[in-house]
């Protein structure tokens, strides 16, 4: 049947800007601690950065994840069962849902990204690979709610989120991401999610920090997507990529620092950053079994399988969608 219809759920400005794009920009400029969300890393630039980046030898969580769809995939059949609906946050290029359809027969295929022409893309391909799997790609920023194809509502559905993009939320804004896709994916529902575990800060930081500058060049596109959409003047080569190990928070964090003093303009503001100052553009999250057990459950998922990889340690969690009680 292929790519049957294409749902774009953006909401962009008399210039084609996402609205939320330009807002979140402003709002993260004016902060003392600089800050924009790491969703506007993926620009069609972002994407296909972000594709280089999944390839490179530090890069474990797709190594891994790919080697636990690749080596379960029989136990994922039995535990999810055939003729769902996989409903993928965030899919990208969808490199490892093959592995996932391949092994559990679905209904159908729903890919949601915010990057539209790197899902029409992918979702094309995918089709083409899979030509008898009803496909609907919905252009989406799948951390707000989405509104699925009306063609899937009578299928029992799977949220498929890997490559452990959870951990680029801090605690309360994941467990609402959690909330939203249980409503959305309704009573009976599964989630297959990517999670990476806490490991060696030396292993950390050179999956985030590639001695190829990969990571640096994806980093620094967030200021390029700035200066072409929102009309900045924001001089790139003055600032540097920096990964850094946050123990307190058990996360990775990727900053861009000002390396002089400079003044830049977004949309006619103006702003200023001093020398030695950041603007933290992602946080990447790691997590212990029992940590991962109660996010899934504060967000209304309990885990019934898990599968892991002990080298880098990272994990693969199926959970069903918790059934309401009135109380406990």
């Amino acid at each position: 049947m292929g790519v049957v219809r294409h749902l774009r759920q953006v909401d962009a400005d008399h210039a084609g800007v996402d609205v939320a794009f330009r807002a979140d920009v402003h709002a993260g400029l004016s902060q003392a601690q600089k800050a924009i969300p790491a969703r506007w890393f993926y620009d069609a630039t972002g994407s296909a950065l972000f594709e280089d980046i999944t390839a490179l030898p530090e890069y474990y969580p797709t190594r891994s994840e790919t080697d636990l769809l690749k080596r379960h995939a029989a136990d994922l059949a039995r535990a999810i069962g055939p003729g769902r609906a996989v409903v993928e946050l965030g899919s990208g290029s969808s490199t490892k849902t093959p592995l996932l359809l391949q092994a559990i027969t679905p209904a159908a295929y729903v890919p949601v990204d915010i990057s539209g022409d790197f899902l029409r893309g992918s979702a094309e391909q995918l089709a083409k690979r899979f030509p008898g799997l009803p496909v609907y790609p919905v252009e989406a920023d799948f951390t707000q709610p989405v509104d699925l194809p009306r063609e899937i509502c009578p299928m029992p559905k799977l949220g498929f989120f890997p490559g452990s993009t959870i951990g680029n939320m801090v605690a309360r804004t994941a467990i609402d991401l959690l909330r939203v896709w249980r409503k959305a994916l309704g009573d009976g529902s599964q989630l297959l999610i990517g999670i990476d575990r806490i490991k060696d800060r030396e292993t950390l930081i050179a999956a985030y920090d590639d001695p190829a500058g990969v990571t640096a060049a994806f980093n620094l596109n967030l200021l390029e997507r700035i200066n072409r959409e929102l009309g900045g003047d924001i001089a790139t080569a003055n600032f540097a990529h920096r990964a850094v190990w946050n123990d307190v928070n058990a996360r990775i964090e990727m900053h861009l620092v000002a390396e002089c003093d400079m003044d830049f303009t977004v949309d006619g503001r103006a702003y200023h950053m001093a020398k030695g100052e950041t603007i933290h553009s992602e946080n990447s999250h790691k997590y212990g079994p029992r940590d991962a057990s109660l996010l899934l459950r504060a967000g209304g998922w309990t885990p019934v399988a898990s599968w892991d990889d002990a080298d880098p340690a990272f994990a693969l969690i199926l959970a069903e969608a918790t059934e309401f009680r009135s109380a406990p």
